[in-house]
């Protein structure tokens, strides 16, 4: 009997002999350009100055497990998973057929007033994934539910201040754009309009711990601090890890303080680095938790877990609600997530996540290792990896643009931009893997040669 060809989310990259950006995809980019806010086409003209070519986008037409397909018939694999949205990969069955048929019946709902059974089926599912009795806000972004999070700490304490961490991002909204310690240059043209009392404490990863852990305990000496704000793995901040019990050391401060611990795992959170939550397997014992990202499987959804002491600082309604939205709860995207938890909580999804994050691991090892490369740093957290190139963010930019053209997508992360940030669905094959790693090898001798 002959084998049956791959299916479509498994395949290699095919990239016309044109490559990237082909005529279908130009008319968009014009388009996107002509109507699209400048700021975001100017960061594409910012790099193609930086570097000496392209950085038009390729224009997404299909995607697919692994794969993405363009508007001009280009095969990519996506070792982005959409920004870490796609840990099951692009499209999962399941989480497809929950939408459908949710669609088929009702899409829309009235959030806080008259709710769907399937919001409150969502928040009982996420109440129960910590070890404490928790009450639960939903949002649509990692950012609504940070901000979420902050206002729990603002009723809960009485106090402003927030304390986040130098490379953590958290979203650009607001509230959490105060917090985010990623680069300055996000905050500073808002600065005016944003929370005063937020300072920054180096990250504790290890090797800085001690730095850390002193600026923590003279921010909150100070007596102005509700909510002290941090990720368990740096995302986009450049995959860097807390050293081993700062998580657990910057809560007792927390807790001594009065102040409440907040932890962001939308990135870290539902199986990418291997425990349901990060977090707790680092021994932290926080007030709220943050998830987000893979939680919809590609819809928007996203939640804040609030310790029940916490959260009654809300007080019972007593008439319209201080903190909603129109599409809060959405029904859509609650099926979409009640899908997605159960197939991410299943054995065989954790035994795929750790098969997959051990693959990558031991293949980017094997094939990065000579120092000719450009490599300063890899770092591991299963299927959240971060390759730190030498030569900074246009070396960086150039490795990135080299691997579309070979499709594969890859996005640049760290501080100064220079960290390749591997958030590929668990869902790839063998083949996929030691192709990606050989290519990525092939790039950067490349470009460490030009």
């Amino acid at each position: 009997m002959s084998q049956l060809p791959p299916a479509i989310g498994e395949l290699p990259p095919l990239i016309h002999a044109s490559g990237p950006g082909g005529e279908a995809s130009r008319a968009l980019v014009d388009l996107l350009a002509a109507v699209e806010c400048p700021g975001l086409t100017a960061r594409r003209r910012r790099r193609a100055e930086l570097t000496g070519a392209s950085h038009d986008p390729i224009i997404w037409a299909r995607a697919q497990g692994v794969n993405v397909v363009d508007v001009d018939g280009n095969r990519y694999v996506d070792m982005t998973g959409g920004f870490g949205v796609a840990l099951l990969g692009h499209g999962h069955p399941e989480v497809v057929a929950a939408v459908q048929a949710q669609a088929g019946v009702m899409m829309h709902a009235l959030g806080d007033v008259h709710p769907s059974a399937q919001k409150i089926e969502l928040e009982s599912r996420l109440a129960a994934m910590v070890p404490w009795s928790a009450r639960v806000i939903l949002g649509l972004s990692g950012a609504d539910a940070i901000e979420a999070a902050l206002k729990s700490a603002m009723l809960a304490t009485k106090r402003g201040g927030v304390l986040a961490f130098e490379g953590s991002y958290h979203g650009l909204s607001y509230g959490a754009l105060a917090a985010c310690g990623y680069k300055f240059a996000f905050r500073e043209p808002f600065a005016a309009q944003l929370n005063p009392a937020v300072r920054f404490a180096p990250y504790p990863a290890a090797g800085d711990v001690d730095r850390a852990l002193a600026q923590v305990r003279a921010v909150l000496a100070a007596g102005h601090t509700g909510a002290v704000l941090i990720e368990p793995t740096l995302g986009r901040g450049g995959v860097e890890a807390a050293a081993p019990g700062a998580l657990a050391a910057i809560g007792g401060l927390a807790r001594e303080h009065g102040a409440l611990l907040i932890v962001d795992e939308i990135y870290t959170g539902l199986g990418r680095t291997g425990p349901w939550l990060q977090s707790l397997a680092m021994g932290a014992d926080p007030d709220v938790v943050v998830v987000g990202k893979a939680l919809g499987g590609g819809l928007p959804v996203s939640a804040a877990i609030v310790r029940e002491e916490a959260a009654a600082a809300w007080g019972a309604s007593v008439g319209e609600a201080i903190h909603t939205s129109t599409f809060l709860g959405n029904p859509l995207a609650c099926a979409a997530a009640l899908a997605s938890l159960g197939v991410l909580a299943r054995p065989e999804t954790v035994a795929m996540i750790d098969r997959c994050g051990a693959m990558l691991e031991q293949a980017l090892r094997s094939r990065l290792q000579p120092t000719a490369l450009g490599v300063r740093r890899l770092s591991f957290a299963r299927m959240l990896v971060g390759v730190a190139i030498e030569g900074g963010l246009v070396r960086a930019l150039g490795v990135c643009r080299r691997l579309l053209e070979r499709g594969y997508i890859v996005l640049t992360g760290g501080v100064a931009g220079d960290v390749l940030t591997l958030t590929p669905p668990a869902s790839l094959t063998g083949e996929q893997v030691a192709a990606f790693a050989t290519t990525l090898a092939e790039v950067l001798a490349e470009v460490q040669a030009a």
